[in-house]
């Protein structure tokens, strides 16, 4: 597929293992509750949570201080957009394993590659929400206190990477069909003459 790089046998393994790592950090990031966190620990908050003060549970709703972010309208999209990503990545996941592994599926690849770069667009657009939004709603009149986008974010934003270089992969793929189902002739980089 690349010159001197992947070759197309090893993507049967490579590109189910990279969308299942994909699902892992979007489960992390649905789950995380360290989505934004105070310097000073005066607050936390998660996708769904806004939590004041640091507490044990890191923002998981247990205290009658946090309030939920699905009263927003926007809290609800950007958990909604992530969702939805999450889910066309697990299609996906399970759809690739029928698509590499038969000669009759190839042409389906490009499919593959179309629903993984919708999910990322569903993603990014969550990710771009929820800081806009959280910002405007509740640090605009904040100016002293740092606030950070911690790991649960950046889970969500590593997993949206993955997308866009497996969406890359798949739609490329179908252009390799030969070398994908083993019909290639050899290439030789070196020919006497």
């Amino acid at each position: 597929m690349l010159r001197c790089g992947l070759a197309c046998d090893r993507c049967r393994w490579i590109l189910p293992l990279l969308l299942l790592s994909a699902i892992v950090f979007d489960i992390i990031a649905l789950a995380g509750n360290g989505w934004l966190e105070a310097e000073d620990g005066s607050q936390t908050s998660s996708l769904w949570w806004k939590c004041p003060g640091d507490n044990e549970n890191g923002g998981t709703g247990a205290y009658e201080e946090c309030g939920s972010l699905m009263d927003y309208a926007w809290g609800r999209a950007a958990a909604a957009m992530l969702m939805c990503g999450c889910i066309i990545l697990i299609i996906c996941f399970v759809l690739s394993f029928f698509a590499l592994c038969g000669p009759q599926m190839i042409a389906f690849l490009r499919v593959i590659g179309g629903l993984l770069a919708l999910a990322a667009i569903f993603q990014i657009i969550s990710l771009v929400i929820y800081p806009v939004m959280y910002t405007r709603q509740f640090l605009s009149g904040d100016l002293v206190t740092r606030y950070y986008y911690n790991w649960a974010y950046g889970f969500g934003w590593a997993a949206t990477i993955i997308l866009i270089g497996c969406a890359f992969f798949f739609c490329c793929l179908p252009n390799y069909e030969d070398d994908l189902l083993g019909n290639a002739k050899p290439r030789y980089f070196y020919t006497s003459s």
